[in-house]
């Protein structure tokens, strides 16, 4: 693994992000390189959320948006999806109370209805108990597919009678479930895909994209600061041309 950085972000790399997204892949790759089971990736990918949350904050990133569970992962072996709703389950029991007390604000991104009553419960009271934190919110987007997130906004949009003169960006975002978010300037993949397996594509539209060969278990503040400089070094043109660029 290659060594990290010795930078004090803060004050060395600019601009940094305001909002990363991580595509958090590799689990089951950790996992089979240690010859244990998926979901013993799976745990060690959770395990490395709270690491991740506050080497962003002390970094002074606002926002922080992690892609846990997609639509299309109920697809998987049965034994697994269990699994990976008990770990969330317990996760959500155990960090709760510490992630409040550290000032982070929790939100979920998704179809809650699929999920148990319990499960739905505690995601519910963790949002509630977090809601007034300010120093970095955590978007987790668990049994979330951008396509279903878009329908969802369109059948809605529908549902409340508004006229087709009146739909423009502004409010489609406001149906969506980022509503009240900023899109993500940085979207991280771990495990050296470089696709976007339906996760934010609206949002995305101007994103930059940083792939690491680095599991997610493994992605720690040296390689969240490789990210982070990578992103510095990017021009944001955002379809226009650079003010130094000829015309």
């Amino acid at each position: 693994m290659a060594e990290p950085l010795q930078l004090s972000l803060g004050r060395q790399i600019r601009p940094l992000p305001q909002h990363v997204a991580i595509i958090m892949d590799g689990n089951g790759r950790w996992a089979k390189q240690r010859g244990l089971p998926r979901l013993a990736g799976h745990r060690a990918g959770t395990a490395n959320i709270r690491r991740v949350i506050e080497v962003f904050a002390e970094h002074e990133v606002k926002y922080l948006t992690l892609y846990a569970f997609s639509t299309e992962n109920w697809g998987r072996p049965k034994n697994e999806v269990r699994g990976l709703l008990r770990i969330l389950g317990g996760v959500i029991d155990r960090e709760t109370d510490n992630l409040r007390k550290n000032g982070v604000q929790l939100r979920h991104l998704g179809r809650l209805d699929d999920l148990s009553p319990r499960l739905q419960r505690a995601v519910q009271r963790a949002i509630e108990l977090t809601k007034d934190n300010t120093r970095i919110t955590v978007s987790v987007a668990f049994n979330y597919g951008s396509r279903d997130e878009i329908v969802n906004a369109v059948r809605q949009i529908v549902r409340d009678g508004v006229s087709p003169p009146a739909i423009d960006e502004e409010l489609i975002n406001g149906y969506l479930y980022t509503s009240g978010l900023p899109d993500p300037d940085l979207i991280i993949r771990t495990a050296g895909e470089v696709r976007l397996s339906n996760f934010l594509l609206w949002q995305a539209a101007y994103s930059e994209y940083y792939s690491t060969p680095t599991y997610w278990p493994d992605f720690e503040e040296g390689e969240i600061q490789r990210a982070l400089l990578a992103y510095s070094q990017r021009q944001r043109r955002f379809g226009a041309l650079h003010p130094r660029e000829p015309s």
